[in-house]
């Protein structure tokens, strides 16, 4: 029997391994040796349970931090020496440049990095010369690369980062979604009535309460909308970020004073709000490709979405919900009142949700696309 290829996976924190690699890790053993690699946290041990597969522990830190830097790759090139792989498979950004410049000092023979989403479109100056650099010089040391969807893949050719040709696996997205676990079941829908406000129309957001999420832009145009129809009702589901990007002074003295607006923090399990509301509204300034976006039109909800990577290769315009401007406020505002006043249109949009993520993004279809590239890549 030959003998196994060993494939390292790697991210910059424990989380995105547990998050991104879910039952992948485990799928790949059967084919191939594979180790899970990061930063060390509590994660790491979840992850070598959950999957079955070895783990290795290389402190990483997520921004810039020259000579802590420098520290992480001199530990990689001295891992990837002693581990001899086939391939290192990087996620994340600062593990994608710090895995793919060890990789190629050590020489191994098969280097992918996965971009899930570009920072610097939305940066200005110096920060985004230096984040533009680090993306070329992971491209450079890398054999493969994969863009997590077509916009990604499209910046990453307009914006100049590299020439060397790359393939969206799939529709795109990394993860994919379990249509059994996001389903309107009896458990779902009895805690989603303990949510619901019956004869109120609810919007619901999913993720990070920050202004680059368009929070200040949704809470704007939601406040207006509620003046004209007062059975409305907003849900944030998420943290509020105070040191990086957050909201502005009036955005958190409107949520905080209008009750109407209900900032109900992180949910370990989101489905029964998804389910306990009407339409999905993500109006973010950037993404990769966002999960919620997909987890909300598997329960159902048609969504509204900004014209951004991801969101617009999961929305179909008139289809399964509606894309507006990023940063638009009135635009978004006129989205909101054509779901809330066109039933028909919206329930129509409803339908086709489920069935569009289905054919799309289900987690299976999403695996086979990520093991038939190693099938090619790795013979």
């Amino acid at each position: 029997m030959a003998e196994k290829k060993k494939i390292i996976r790697a991210t910059t924190i424990p989380m995105s391994l547990d998050i991104f690699c879910r039952d992948m890790l485990r799928e790949m053993s059967e084919e191939y040796d594979v180790v899970a690699l990061s930063s060390p946290g509590e994660e790491m041990a979840v992850v070598a349970e959950r999957e079955g597969v070895r783990t290795i522990s290389v402190p990483m830190e997520r921004h810039i931090s020259l000579l802590k830097d420098i520290k992480s790759l001199f530990a990689l090139i001295k891992v990837f020496r002693n581990e001899k792989p086939y391939a290192v498979h990087s996620m994340t950004p600062k593990a994608g440049l710090l895995c793919m410049i060890a990789a190629w000092m050590t020489k191994v023979p098969v280097r992918i990095h996965t971009f899930t989403g570009l920072v610097w479109p939305t940066s200005k100056g110096i920060t985004r010369a230096i984040l533009k650099t680090t993306d070329k010089i992971t491209c450079a040391c890398a054999t493969h690369i994969i863009p997590e969807g077509q916009g990604v893949m499209n910046d990453l050719r307009n914006g100049g980062i590299t020439k060397k040709p790359m393939k969206v696996l799939g529709y795109g997205n990394v993860r994919g979604i379990d249509m059994q676990h996001y389903d309107r079941t009896e458990e779902v829908m009895a805690e989603a009535d303990k949510i619901r406000n019956d004869g109120v129309f609810t919007f619901v957001f999913v993720g990070r309460i920050v202004g680059d999420k368009g929070i200040n832009e949704l809470v704007s145009a939601f406040k207006r909308l509620h003046e004209k129809y007062e059975q409305t009702r907003l849900l944030l589901i998420g943290w509020f970020e105070t040191q990086l990007d957050p909201v502005s002074g009036e955005t958190r003295r409107i949520i905080e004073e209008m009750d109407s607006v209900e900032a109900v923090g992180q949910q370990s399990d989101v489905r029964a709000w998804y389910a306990a509301s009407d339409c999905f509204v993500f109006p973010s300034y950037r993404e990769g490709f966002p999960n919620t976006v997909i987890e909300a039109g598997a329960l159902g909800l048609p969504s509204i979405v900004t014209d951004i990577n991801g969101s617009r290769e999961i929305i179909i315009e008139g289809e399964n919900g509606v894309i507006v401007p990023v940063r638009d406020a009135d635009a978004l505002y006129d989205a909101m009142e054509m779901m809330l006043t066109d039933e028909q249109k919206r329930l129509t949009m409803a339908g086709n949700s489920r069935r569009l993520i289905e054919t799309r993004f289900e987690k299976s279809y999403v695996r086979k696309c990520q093991l038939d590239f190693y099938r090619e890549k790795l013979k």
